[in-house]
């Protein structure tokens, strides 16, 4: 009886931390995230295309993660999309004024989220500055509507 006992906890310790498991990796692939609110700065960029741009997309500069898309919205006197990201505080004051974000794609269909490049101007961005230089996103579907024109008119 007393065996027996033991292996129930056993497997009940077990399928709880199976589960347990499970709920993390659903929640890294997911893209949410439980970071505490940490110092950040504010940025926006203007966009003419953000394709599948999604609010929580990260914010890489050299590959490395230093921030996050916080909202994404129409400009209404431009017509444009104005994304707004919210960036690691240490880098207030190091982004000069002519850094530029383009909207990337991980693999060929992956998540897209924003690079930053960053330029040589002495002056540097601050919070609520916006970047000017911007890229927008390639999306895939107009790529094949072009090579499809082009192979007809041929």
């Amino acid at each position: 009886m007393k065996r027996s006992k033991t292996m129930e906890l056993g497997v009940g310790l077990f399928m709880l931390a199976g589960i347990l498991g499970l709920l993390f990796l659903g929640l890294r692939v997911s893209g949410l995230t439980f970071d505490m609110p940490g110092d950040t700065f504010r940025l926006e960029a203007n966009f003419a295309n953000i394709g599948s741009l999604k609010p929580r997309a990260r914010v890489t500069m050299s590959g490395v993660t230093v921030g996050r898309v916080t909202a994404i919205e129409l400009d209404r006197d431009w017509y444009d999309a104005r994304v707004i990201l919210e960036l690691d505080a240490e880098l207030e004051g190091k982004l000069a004024r002519d850094t530029t974000a383009a909207i990337l794609t991980a693999g060929l269909l992956g998540e897209q989220y924003i690079g930053l490049t960053v330029g040589g101007d002495p002056e540097m961005l601050v919070n609520g500055d916006t970047i000017r230089d911007t890229q927008s996103a390639l999306v895939l579907e107009e790529l094949i509507q072009q090579f499809v024109s082009n192979m007809v008119s041929d």
